[in-house]
């Protein structure tokens, strides 16, 4: 007979007392404390071999939910790192603050410290608020609201709900790249660990474009001390349940509010300068490369990209994960397609696609991640401007017709139409195309990710074509599924 487990109200809170792990001083700020920045270079800089001279101070997004939980346990808390065979326990203390990312405040008194070595983002693509070409918006809307609160902050207040606090993480750091500027703590690193392709040259273009809009020199500052490295990061993340918390207090006997589930693979390619040094991430697995496009490109196209084509065509056809589209025949068709499409432009040598295909099909098929697909379809237009578009266009550039790209953009208009709620920075403008007649709305839509697209008409008469090919789930409705 199996011991009933204690009551949850029973059980010690997870903390520092309960799990002595020592306290590093604040060396990292990182923008964007979420699930996936805690399974991943948290847990690479708590397995560095000088672990103990990198504290990481980690600011929330939009909301103080996160910092306030982790905060009441000494900033702790557990992964658990599932696989097919069961799951795994470590209790990770490498964030040793966590702070409400409006708390503008603390993150300009940290920048301006000469102790602080690198900012690390994970800020989500749509964040950096480029033009669909890739250019700097300075008429954009969360950018003239960000100028506006820097020019408020240059006259007062940061703090929170103040006039002179920046509405979004980049507005954010440019202000307290200023402090940095005036406390003379000199030169340090940002590193983007977004899913853009050349996420360091975006991340540059961004802050330098608002800090150049701002003015007071900054942006000359910026480029001779503020190095940006890009990155290439994987670890599958899914959102923890209910039941995951349940697990950890039955499995390790406290009470973790805030527990991160993982696959347990992971992996993480840097390339760029660190003027004020770096944690040894090496000693935990992570590569240092001169050239990052290869890996960006492999894992952008065949991991981000296989998953959008699930996240749109999966749902529409009744699926809620990865693990379940996948195992939809017409789903993993579409998929394989794609991957074939993106192989004849992933020739660097050791790169070793093949190897990559199948242990990615392995870790897609990993029932026990419940990695949802309504959490992967947000944000389509910018995602598929990186996933999509670049093989479409080499496809086309080859004198092929790029079928298997095209067909994730049509699923993303299905989709877009089939009245699922998403997030999309242009939500709006897709409601906007999706009222549009005729195949003007195909045109209309493809405009809002690429505007070459919508000007070839062959595209255009190839997505027009493929739509609707994915929308009927496995019993034949067209009703799809609002997870």
């Amino acid at each position: 007979m199996s011991a009933v487990p204690p009551a949850p109200g029973a059980l010690p809170v997870l903390d520092r007392t309960l799990k002595p792990l020592p306290t590093a001083p604040v060396r990292i700020v990182h923008l964007g404390l979420g699930a996936f920045h805690r399974s991943h270079q948290a847990w690479y800089t708590q397995h560095a071999g000088d672990a103990g001279e990198w504290g990481i101070a980690a600011f929330t997004g939009r909301r103080p939910d996160a910092a306030e939980a982790l905060s009441a346990q000494d900033c702790l808390y557990t992964l658990v790192e599932r696989s097919a065979a069961g799951d795994s326990f470590e209790v990770i203390g490498s964030i040793v603050e966590a702070v409400d990312g409006a708390d503008v405040g603390r993150l300009c008194e940290l920048l301006a410290a000469k102790e602080t070595a690198i900012v690390t983002l994970t800020i989500t693509e749509a964040a950096y608020g480029l033009a669909a070409d890739g250019r700097f918006d300075a008429d954009a809307p969360a950018v003239a609201e960000d100028l506006r609160a820097l020019s408020a902050a240059a006259s007062g207040g940061t703090g929170p709900g103040e006039a002179g606090v920046p509405g979004t993480p980049l507005g954010r750091l440019v202000l307290a790249l200023a402090r940095r500027r005036d406390s003379g703590a000199g030169p340090l690193a940002v590193v983007s660990c977004d899913n853009l392709s050349a996420n360091g040259e975006v991340a540059r273009r961004a802050v330098l474009g608002l800090a150049g809009a701002w003015g007071q020199g900054l942006a000359e500052w910026i480029d001779a001390n503020v190095s940006f490295v890009s990155t290439s990061v994987d670890r599958i993340t899914p959102r923890a349940t209910d039941a995951d918390t349940t697990e950890v207090a039955e499995k390790c006997g406290y009470r973790d509010s805030s527990p991160v589930v993982a696959e347990p693979f992971r992996n993480w390619v840097l390339s760029g300068d660190f003027p004020a040094g770096r944690p040894r991430w090496e000693d935990a697995g992570a590569v240092v490369v001169d050239d990052i496009e290869p890996y960006e490109n492999r894992k952008l196209w065949l991991l981000n990209g296989s998953h959008s084509i699930l996240a749109y065509a999966g749902q529409l056809r009744g699926h809620a994960t990865v693990a379940e589209a996948l195992a939809d025949p017409v789903c993993r068709k579409a998929v394989e397609e794609f991957w074939d499409e993106a192989a004849n432009h992933l020739t660097a040598a050791g790169l070793d696609i093949p190897q990559y295909r199948q242990a990615l099909l392995d870790r897609f098929g990993n029932a026990r991640i419940a990695h949802r697909l309504a959490q992967i379809a947000a944000d389509g237009t910018t995602k598929l401007r990186m996933r999509a578009v670049p093989v479409l266009m080499a496809e086309r550039a080859a004198g092929r017709r790029g079928s298997g790209s095209a067909l994730m953009l049509a699923a993303w208009i299905d989709y877009a139409a089939s009245g699922a709620e998403f997030q999309d920075p242009l939500a709006a403008d897709i409601r906007a195309a999706n009222a549009v007649p005729g195949t003007g709305r195909i045109q209309a839509l493809l405009r809002l990710v690429s505007a070459g697209l919508a000007e070839d008409p062959q595209i255009v008469a190839l997505v027009s074509a493929l739509s609707g090919t994915l929308s009927a789930n496995p019993a034949g409705s067209a009703t799809p599924a609002h997870t």
